[in-house]
């Protein structure tokens, strides 16, 4: 796989992988605010051409790392991340059942956002 850089745009609500300038693969994910903070990948997107290249792995685990560094937790509604995570459970801590409840209504309570 060739150099890929993760950033993420918080203010667009997206975790980006870019291969030099190209944009390859993205999670769209938002912020939890209550019952507490929480980031919550709703969608993993990785352009075909990219596909099979390890690519949306390495969102999810970035996406663990930055909760990680922020003190918060992930409450992941992609089935992409849901399966990374419980193939990887050392690195993604289980959320819990009440946060991703709360995750679940905050998307019913905001349908236009993804």
């Amino acid at each position: 796989m060739s150099e890929i850089e993760i950033r993420d745009d918080r203010s667009a609500g997206r975790l980006e992988a870019f291969a030099g300038d190209q944009m390859v693969g993205h999670i769209e994910y938002f912020v939890l605010e209550a019952p507490a903070r929480a980031l919550v990948p709703v969608h993993t997107i990785v352009e075909p051409e990219h596909e099979g290249r390890g690519i949306a792995g390495s969102l999810a685990r970035e996406l663990y790392v930055i909760a990680a560094r922020e003190g918060v937790v992930v409450a992941p509604l992609c089935p992409y991340v849901v399966k990374w995570a419980e193939r990887h459970p050392e690195e993604a801590p289980v959320a819990d059942p009440e946060l991703l409840k709360a995750a679940v209504e905050w998307l019913k309570a905001h349908p236009g956002r993804f």
